[in-house]
């Protein structure tokens, strides 16, 4: 039996920060991955995905410089390059990850680990027919495509006709025709990027609008913005079956069928905790996600659940603060999770980005508040830098106390510029506060103090 402190079950976002915040705070590690570190963010999600939307954004600009002055003729897209790079760009941040691991000392066992139960020495689990245990537990072990019941697509995904956010980010070649079932973030981005690059995108969507929690008012631009460039969506419609070559949905009492010559199955994500055997160990389990408190504790001491296992928030900034806080805690220092400042971003073009309460939000916790909208044209760069599109900062203030709730943008660098709303709303400052701090000028973001002026 090998003995270490920590165990972290997970090598993603989550489980790797908090492999290096726990090394770090003396304690013996022993991280479990049975893909690549980095998971699925780093491998098949945020950093791929973003790698391809850059080169797309790159071309955009080439073929619609005209506006600005700047004509490009000739300008082709090599879809089988920019995956090529993609890959190169994975491989490059990986290794960085375990370079990482090993600067800390942290112990990495490349191989699925199953729980087994408690012991003397700790929580013990088996990983390549070895025993591990440890006095304290991490579950880090994130998420999975949700596949719906839907007839054919358990068919497709085993030809390759339907595929999933890990598939579609190693296609060589551009669909000229891609139907993505799902309007969230993932669908999204991947439609904002193949229209870009050549496909035709129709989005099916089962709610009446896209984005999902996102401010509506902000989705609404975003579906906008997404349409002229060509992008079609298909609202408040269910798909009822997929074959062949054809995508069959009702919408409004109608069946209508769509052909593809892919498919992109962007239905949402849920906690991969099965056959993790934590019912060996009494850990409560709800729809899946482990249940924790504020300090990422399950109901069972020294066992923690962070990141995409816990179901709170998917997002891999998430997993980064739930693992400094599962770790501090054991350390023994005083740390709570405040998810009233989670920022969220959209990286379609133009970019969304999010932070607190939206206006329905709000208002459905009984909260007065003023709401001020204030066109990105009061932003002298971004009138500057855009042609043709439209822009929106969303505030969002507690009459009573004046306090900055929420902040909702559409436009260029939003994705950027998020940090610093989330940090008034971590301060918890109130307007007059926001307005004496000093915003440079031009930049994209004096948007926030000119409308906290409008109140």
């Amino acid at each position: 039996m090998k003995i270490f402190d920590v165990l972290v079950i997970g090598g993603g976002p989550g489980g790797y920060c908090a492999a290096e915040r726990a090394a770090a705070g003396g304690r013996k590690v022993a991280l479990f991955e049975e893909r690549a570190l980095g998971g699925v963010c780093l491998n098949e999600g945020c950093v791929p995905s973003k790698t391809l939307l850059n080169a797309a954004k790159y071309y955009d600009h080439a073929r619609h410089g005209d506006a600005f002055g700047v004509t490009v003729e000739g300008v082709k897209y090599d879809h089988a390059k920019v995956v090529a790079r993609k890959d190169k760009v994975v491989k490059t941040l990986v290794a960085g990850v375990g370079s990482k691991m090993k600067g800390h000392k942290v112990t990495v066992v490349k191989s699925r680990a199953i729980i087994t139960g408690k012991g003397p020495e700790g929580f013990t689990v088996i990983a390549e027919g070895e025993t591990y245990a440890g006095k304290k537990l991490i579950i880090a072990t994130g998420s999975e495509p949700s596949v719906p019941p839907i007839g054919g697509v358990k068919e497709g995904l085993a030809d390759g006709f339907v595929l999933t956010n890990r598939e579609i980010l190693d296609l060589t070649t551009v669909p000229k025709q891609l139907v993505v079932i799902g309007g969230g973030v993932i669908g999204l981005e991947m439609a904002a990027y193949f229209q870009t690059v050549g496909s035709k995108v129709l989005v099916v969507e089962t709610l009446s609008k896209i984005a999902g929690p996102t401010d509506d008012e902000i989705s609404a631009l975003l579906q906008k913005e997404l349409e002229k460039k060509g992008v079609t969506f298909a609202l408040g419609a269910m798909v009822t079956g997929i074959s062949g070559n054809t995508v069959t949905y009702q919408q409004g009492g109608k069946t209508i069928e769509a052909k593809a010559d892919k498919v992109l199955l962007s239905t949402g994500r849920r906690p991969t905790t099965a056959g993790l055997g934590l019912e060996t160990i009494g850990v409560y389990v709800d729809k899946g996600a482990v249940v924790t408190d504020h300090h990422l504790r399950t109901n069972v001491p020294d066992v923690y659940a962070i990141g995409d296992a816990n179901g709170k928030w998917m997002l891999a900034h998430t997993a980064y603060r739930e693992a400094e806080v599962a770790v501090n805690h054991m350390l023994g220092k005083r740390d709570y999770m405040r998810y009233f400042a989670v920022p969220s971003v959209i990286y379609t073009s133009p970019e969304v980005a999010c932070v607190g309460d939206t206006e329905e939000t709000a208002k459905a916790r009984g909260v007065d508040v003023d709401v001020v909208r204030v066109p990105m044209a009061y932003s002298g760069r971004w009138v500057a830098e855009t042609h043709g599109e439209e822009g929106l900062c969303k505030l969002i203030v507690e009459k009573r106390t004046r306090k900055l709730l929420g902040v909702h943008m559409i436009c260029s660098y939003a994705g950027e510029i998020i940090y610093g709303a989330t940090l008034m709303l971590e301060m918890k400052l109130d307007i007059d506060e926001i307005k004496e701090l000093i915003f440079p000028h031009p930049t994209v973001g004096e948007v926030i103090r000119e409308g906290l002026f409008m109140i």
